[in-house]
């Protein structure tokens, strides 16, 4: 019998792999937190599919998203990213993303972690949703808003609320898979 999945992505085997194994799992290591926030950058007034099948390309590009690497970029390489058909090769999220990983750094410094700076505004446990339809779920909350407005306040680019709630789906700190995706209650016990 087929396994029920979240409407989303059924029917793409890329968007089905990456649902099943990746979206909605708690993610508290800071090197994914900052692969996903820099996804999700890019992702800004495009679909997720269309960056999910240039997520190597990105790896590939960013040094494997190694922050420590990302906010040293100079202007060579930032003009090499430009030229590189393998990403979004859009300027301000480029620079964004180096801006974004100078400052996760700072808030690495300030809190130990990424990781314990984002958790903390779900008070470190997944808020549990229960949409029965995918498309029931908000682009945005007062608490994706919080998020967004104390990130841009510390420097941070590209970072609306819709982009955050986004992130905070793919990192698990959300479950909003439907209640009925054989991944929800699944997800839920991690």
């Amino acid at each position: 019998m087929e396994k029920h999945r979240c409407g989303w992505c059924v029917g793409d085997p890329l968007y089905e792999a990456y649902h099943d194994q990746e979206w909605g799992v708690p993610v508290y290591d800071d090197d994914t937190l900052f692969e996903f926030l820099i996804l999700e950058t890019f992702q800004a007034g495009l679909s997720w599919i269309t960056i999910l099948r240039k997520r190597e390309n990105f790896r590939k590009a960013f040094d494997r998203f190694d922050y420590k690497k990302i906010a040293t970029y100079d202007e060579a390489k930032y003009e090499s990213l430009l030229q590189d058909p393998g990403i979004i090769r859009n300027k301000l999220k480029i620079k964004a993303t180096i801006t974004n990983a100078q400052n996760f750094m700072k808030i690495q410094e300030e809190f130990g972690s990424f990781s314990k700076y984002i958790w903390a505004f779900t008070d470190n446990k997944p808020i549990q949703n229960s949409f029965g339809n995918y498309k029931d779920a908000p682009a945005n909350t007062p608490l994706s808003d919080a998020i967004s407005k104390d990130l841009k306040k510390r420097g941070f680019k590209f970072v609306g609320t819709t982009v955050i709630y986004a992130h905070m789906q793919a990192t698990g700190m959300v479950n909003d898979h439907e209640t009925g995706c054989f991944r929800y209650k699944e997800v839920q016990q991690t």
